[in-house]
């Protein structure tokens, strides 16, 4: 098989990634699980045919430069692919992450209405957050289109790299990726304050620089979308405040208080049927209570604050978990196994 016969398989099969190595057998990611392929290892000089077939001259000497590229490219009428290829011990590496052609809607993604929401706010800072392929992507491509769709707004995309192309609609749409329209998040989001822009989206807030930019964007009118790799609402707010330095830190704070509009950390979960996966989230709305736990340094109460939220749209991550479950979305098994507090949800299971 060359590379576009191993695509087309992977892309018929259902696979989220198909995994290439050096000396190593092909995998594919289907539902969250890897299957090795009925083929034989690859040999390094056979991938590294691979590479220079699916990068461009300029990708091909920064891999060479920096060991490493991350980038997408529709590659001929198979689908549009994320691409990483990576150098290891053995020779190469390269992961080929599907993107869906079509950007689905709240309902197809199975996302709560208060979703469309917090797409629906004026201004302040909305984080998505999860482990990477926990849909965050896909979701926040979801609020961009209804967005896009609904309002007459102009939005701003920075991301590494660009995965979802949105055409203008009812807003103007400018979508900027790293390496090849802008040399940092935090250099694209300090032009984006100059270009008059009302929603901004920053792909991921990797460093101190980007995450003050982001507060400063949202206190000062703007809706911003981004997303981090922590696991919940309380992580978060404390993952932001920790990298700044102790004199910041009440500032920071404070900022945090007036701007966050919401925290949704998702999972992505192996459906009972095993047809696919479908999304597990905790949802935490910024509420006038939530805001004062910030504000006075007291994160450790806002899972309790989540638990009792509903009616603000709030959600923890095991009441979703119980509802996907009598819904018959995902198996006990699953839904024990993810559980934030899994004594506590074997009980509720068992009433």
């Amino acid at each position: 098989m060359n590379i576009f016969e191993l695509l087309r398989f992977a892309v018929d099969q259902g696979a989220s990634d198909l995994h290439l190595s050096s000396e190593s057998i092909p995998m594919i990611r289907v539902h969250g699980r890897m299957r090795k392929l009925n083929l034989p290892k690859m040999a390094h000089a056979t991938l590294e045919n691979i590479v220079q077939q699916v990068l461009t001259r300029e990708q091909l000497e920064r891999f060479l430069e920096m060991k490493e590229i991350d980038f997408s490219a529709k590659l001929e009428d198979i689908a549009r692919f994320r691409v990483n290829v990576f150098q290891q011990i053995n020779g190469y590496g390269a992961v080929f992450r599907t993107i869906p052609s079509e950007i689905r809607s709240f309902e197809e993604l199975g996302l709560p209405e208060v979703m469309r929401d917090l797409a629906d706010r004026d201004r302040g800072l909305v984080l998505l957050t999860g482990p990477t392929g926990s849909g965050k992507t896909t979701t926040l491509a979801t609020m961009v289109d209804w967005i896009n769709e609904y309002k007459e707004l102009h939005i701003i995309t920075i991301e590494d790299p660009v995965e979802f192309f949105h055409d203008s609609k009812n807003c103007m749409m400018n979508q900027r990726e790293l390496g090849a329209n802008t040399h940092s998040f935090a250099n694209a989001l300090r032009a984006a304050l100059r270009e008059d822009p009302d929603v901004i989206l920053v792909g991921e807030m990797r460093d101190l620089e980007t995450i003050s930019l982001a507060l400063t964007a949202a206190e000062t009118g703007h809706l911003v979308f981004a997303t981090l790799h922590t696991s919940s609402a309380a992580k978060t707010i404390d993952r932001i405040i920790d990298i700044f330095p102790a004199a910041q830190k009440t500032q920071v704070r404070s900022m945090l208080a007036e701007s966050l509009e919401a925290v949704v950390a998702q999972k992505l979960l192996p459906k009972k049927d095993g047809t696919g996966r479908v999304v597990a989230s905790e949802i935490m709305v910024a509420t006038t209570a939530v805001r004062n736990l910030i504000r006075e340094d007291k994160i450790y109460q806002i899972p309790s604050v989540i638990q009792s939220g509903g009616k603000s749209g709030m959600q923890s991550l095991d009441q979703d978990l119980m509802r996907l479950m009598h819904k018959g979305l995902i198996s006990r098994e699953t839904a024990a196994h993810v559980a934030e507090n899994s004594k506590l949800f074997e009980v509720n299971l068992s009433e």
